[in-house]
């Protein structure tokens, strides 16, 4: 008879996968849990950026389009406290300042429009009524959803372009000169619908008239509200400095300059903040996730017991049983994990075209958002593991 200790067998890495897989198949409910609390979490982050990423490419390709160079200069108030006006001359002074490509701007009229002339006075829906210069949409580099803007010869006429959202309140779907509008007391046919401009978003809500018909038809006293000037892009610096003094040279301290862009760079600024704050609420929910998992493999080592008692008593090892359970912990949270990515890519798309933007969900978010859960597989299920190892065969094989 010949006697010795026996040398353990070494799992491979491909075996050991597989002891790991075979005990999370035994639960199929409890595993799917567990790994939704993980994906849960991941899905968070990964929407959040994702969301984030969208929303600055999208603003990267509006500024790309409309371009940063745009300056306004508007009405500001006098010395006392009053409504500053600007020059008649305003738009045409800001043209001939150097670096200068198109000068152009709009002028509030004391009006209001209405779809007929049955509604009550009152109920304006908050549009207003501009006066516009023809070049207006080329100076913003605006679009048209349907119709033609203001030529020459209809800005002297009773043609009428609406905002976005002016034609919206209004019900007007489709310009034409059977279209009209009573506006100023008087009927006026819609020729254009615009798109919404960021960089001047008092269009939206606006009906623009030819500046000719306004003067003629609707009181106007040719003092425009705002100035706005398209720049070389070098020259925006410069002509910012000079703006005010040119536009009215007399009290340029009542005239308030500003360039459009910069209010959409300090909303990216807070998105930016707030995305901070989504990404930590983020983590709090993987946290919630990685508790999830702990738990649930304290209860299948506890479930368990004479699983570990006869893997023991035939030969496994300490390690081996260590291993096996370290492998369903990682299998779980890399599960809920691929999970949460691909649930926070749907998110981030579904969200992202409801808003019009493009998809951008940075690859590194997507890897890294994997590569967590790894670690948080690791911590939740390594005490569970060294329970299990600790299990003597004899106790563990006892218990029913």
């Amino acid at each position: 008879m010949v006697s010795g200790a026996l040398t353990p067998v070494r799992l491979a890495p491909v075996d050991v996968i597989r002891v790991g897989a075979a005990g999370l198949r035994a639960r199929p409910l409890r595993v799917f849990l567990s790994a939704l609390g993980i994906a849960i979490g991941i899905a968070a982050m990964v929407a959040v950026v994702g969301i984030s990423a969208s929303s600055r490419e999208a603003l990267a390709r509006e500024l790309a389009a409309i371009g940063t160079n745009v300056l306004t200069a508007g009405e500001g108030e006098t010395f006392g406290g009053e409504p500053a006006k600007l020059p008649r001359e305003a738009v045409e002074m800001a043209g001939r300042i150097p670096g200068v490509r198109d000068a152009s701007g709009i002028g509030h009229l004391d009006a209001h429009v209405y779809r007929t002339d049955r509604i009550p006075p009152g109920e304006t829906n908050a549009l207003s009524v501009l006066a516009a210069r023809t070049n207006l949409l080329a100076t913003l580099g605006g679009e048209l959803t349907s119709g033609v803007w203001l030529t020459e010869a209809s800005a002297r006429g009773q043609a009428v372009v609406l905002g976005a959202k002016a034609a919206r309140l209004l019900g007007v779907h489709t310009p034409g000169p059977q279209t009209r509008v009573w506006l100023g007391d008087q009927w006026f046919a819609v020729i254009g619908i615009l798109m919404p401009n960021p960089l001047a978003p008092e269009l939206d809500t606006a009906a623009l008239v030819g500046w000719p018909v306004a003067e003629d038809s609707l009181g106007f006293d040719g003092h425009g509200t705002t100035v706005y000037v398209r720049t070389d892009p070098e020259a925006v610096t410069t002509v910012r400095e000079m703006l005010a003094r040119t536009v009215n040279p007399a009290r340029p301290n009542e005239v308030t300059v500003e360039r459009p862009s910069d209010a959409l760079v300090a909303q990216d600024a807070a998105d930016r903040t707030l995305t901070g704050l989504l990404l930590g609420l983020g983590g709090v929910a993987l946290l919630v996730g990685g508790v999830g998992v702990a738990n649930t493999m304290i209860i299948s080592v506890l479930e368990r017991r004479s699983e570990v008692g006869l893997r023991r008593a035939l030969g496994a090892t300490r390690g081996q049983v260590r291993t096996q359970f370290l492998t369903e912990s990682l299998l779980l949270s890399a599960l809920g994990g691929c999970a949460g990515v691909l649930l926070g890519v749907a998110v981030t798309g579904a969200y992202s075209s409801g808003q019009g933007w493009p998809l951008a969900v940075p690859i590194w978010a997507q890897l890294a958002a994997v590569a967590v859960t790894v670690p948080i597989g690791g911590v939740a299920g390594l005490y569970p593991a060294i329970r299990a190892s600790r299990l003597p065969p004899t106790e563990a094989l006892a218990t029913p």
